[in-house]
């Protein structure tokens, strides 16, 4: 369901209807006569539509995480508001960018459309930028040559369906004079990546793999995704690069958990997003 587009037809409708009402047939009322229901109700939530349409299609636009491929840093059930200016300004519904205002950079957490189906959202962090080489051999991210470090934080336990997985924790830095920090999560069990699961996709001869991990260089406008929970992730190792016009905003802020919410802890509600 595209929700910015039923959006758009709501807030049309109910803006023609206004429109069309107060230039004609309202003349025509005689003093005093009620307006017709369908009109009133046009006039009462075109404005809350209009404000509504704006907001979500220019400044911020809300997301709940489905998965678990972003834990630790984001859990199942959070929902999340996205900057959607943070890359330029897009048209709704077509999202064609027309002002550029930023690029992303290495270690955003982005939402995008899924290059596989462009109608379904994915959301992961930013690791390599157009022109990157990328490597990750042993659980070890490298770009461009230089490692990002990582230093353990513990252990992290979550249900997935019906088992309960423990992963560890790590503390990992993006490379660079403004190295940030993220959360990330590893399974020692599992392969860095598995080969065999690999799609077709654009630009697949620029990668390389085997049973220790892949080598891709990132083509231009182009960008190389994966996700925080490392080995429970269907991210850009298994289906390619995420173009430019498919990026949706960035990920900057948690404002709603029902089980942060129920627990009364609020560890999760009002935090931003790293």
């Amino acid at each position: 369901m595209n929700f910015a587009l039923i959006l758009f037809v709501l807030t049309a409708v109910t803006g023609i209807v206004w429109l069309v009402d107060s230039l004609f047939f309202a003349k025509q009322r005689a003093p005093g006569a009620a307006e017709p229901v369908w009109v009133e109700y046009s006039k009462s939530f075109f404005p809350v539509l209009l404000v509504v349409f704006v907001l979500r299609s220019f400044l911020a636009e809300p997301f709940k995480i489905p998965s678990s491929s972003m834990r630790p840093t984001l859990e199942v059930g959070d929902f999340i508001l996205v900057n959607k200016f943070a890359y330029g300004i897009r048209l709704p519904i077509i999202e064609q960018k027309i002002i550029p205002l930023g690029d992303p950079k290495r270690g955003d957490v982005i939402v995008f459309r899924y290059p596989l189906n462009p109608s379904q959202d994915f959301i992961k962090r930013v690791i390599g930028l157009p022109g990157d080489v990328v490597e990750y051999r042993d659980k070890k991210l490298t770009v461009n040559g230089t490692p990002w470090p990582q230093r353990d934080d513990g252990s992290y336990s979550y249900l997935e369906g019906l088992r309960f997985e423990t992963i560890e924790r790590h503390i990992e830095e993006t490379d660079g004079k403004a190295a940030l920090s993220h959360t990330i999560g590893i399974n020692p069990q599992a392969q860095p990546v598995y080969p065999a699961n690999v799609r077709p996709f654009p630009g697949r001869e620029n990668c390389e793999y085997n049973e220790r991990g892949f080598t891709c260089r990132v083509p231009a406008g182009q960008y190389f995704m994966m996700g925080d929970n490392r080995d429970n992730s269907d991210d850009s190792r298994y289906w390619g690069f995420v173009p430019d016009d498919h990026l949706r905003g960035k990920a900057f802020f948690i404002w709603f958990n029902w089980d942060d919410i129920a627990s009364l802890s609020f560890k999760r509600v009002g935090s931003t997003i790293h």
